[in-house]
């Protein structure tokens, strides 16, 4: 009889299945998301007798405020794409740089990947978001830098460092011979490494990239605490807008929940699907 044994994959945050010969197998479904919405519904609905004559229902309240709510969550996807965007630009040619013969570049992107990939995301969104100035100054020009602006530049630090030791890794991965056998046919590094080495990393790179955009996508909540209007923001501001509701609580942050869990899920499955596909067999 085979021994099942269960872990969890922390960067996406659902546990998962590994039985011998068949490898990852994910032990959620996406009708997994109903009992959060089963909940949030069944909530709402006991609320109706709870709230004074005239007074929408909680799950009355929540549908009238769900196209501000949908914006709120695009606004946090926005953040999140230029994140990423920013990050891995900046995160591969670090990535390039940890790998550099130069031992004065390589030493420096190691320092500044290992500093930031170690700090908390909190505190470099503070850090950017106190230390960046609120306009800029060009040829007589003022150019605003909103708040949400900062909050991405605070969020794509820690990607860049992430971005930077996956490339790294990706490319310290590869076997030796494909660098002497590149070397032997008289190509230089610069073509050894666009031409043979970094076509053959990306499909190792891309399953950790996915995972990391999953975790910044739930991480840009924490823009809600520099007042980025954000959708936790947008959820704090209609509940005091609606008296501070006890009965609002539930259903409302429970649908936040489900936007993430709906958007972030799907991205998990294709990040084992592509680790499956592209897995090195030794």
């Amino acid at each position: 009889m085979s021994k099942t044994t269960y872990k969890t994959d922390l960067a996406v945050m659902h546990p998962v299945r590994i039985r011998p010969g068949e490898g990852l197998t994910f032990r959620l479904k996406l009708w997994h998301a109903l009992p959060i919405l089963i909940f949030c519904i069944f909530y709402s609905s006991f609320g109706f007798a709870a709230v004074n004559p005239g007074q929408l229902s909680s799950f009355e309240t929540l549908v009238k405020w769900m196209p501000l709510l949908f914006k709120g969550f695009g606004f946090n996807l926005l953040i999140s794409v230029m994140a990423m965007a920013i990050g891995t630009a900046v995160g591969v040619g670090l990535g390039l740089g940890q790998i550099s013969l130069n031992k004065f570049l390589s030493k420096i992107s190691w320092f500044i990947t290992q500093f930031y990939r170690n700090s908390p995301w909190l505190v470099l969104l503070f850090f950017a978001m106190f230390l960046l100035p609120f306009e800029f100054h060009i040829a007589g020009l003022k150019i605003p830098l909103p708040d949400w602006v900062k909050a991405t530049f605070g969020l794509s630090l820690p990607v860049m460092a992430n971005v930077s030791e996956i490339v790294r890794g990706a490319v310290i991965s590869l076997p030796s011979g494909q660098w002497e056998a590149a070397e032997s046919l008289a190509y230089t590094r610069r073509q050894i490494l666009w031409l043979i080495i970094l076509p053959q990393c990306v499909k190792r790179m891309l399953p950790p990239w996915m995972n990391l955009y999953s975790i910044l996508t739930m991480a840009t909540v924490l823009a809600s605490i520099v007042g980025v209007s954000e959708v936790m923001t947008l959820t704090g501001r209609v509940l005091s807008s609606e008296g501070g509701r006890a009965d609002l609580l539930a259903p409302f942050y429970s649908f936040v929940l489900l936007l993430f869990f709906v958007y972030c899920y799907p991205i998990a499955r294709w990040t084992v699907y592509l680790e499956k596909k592209f897995a090195v067999k030794g």
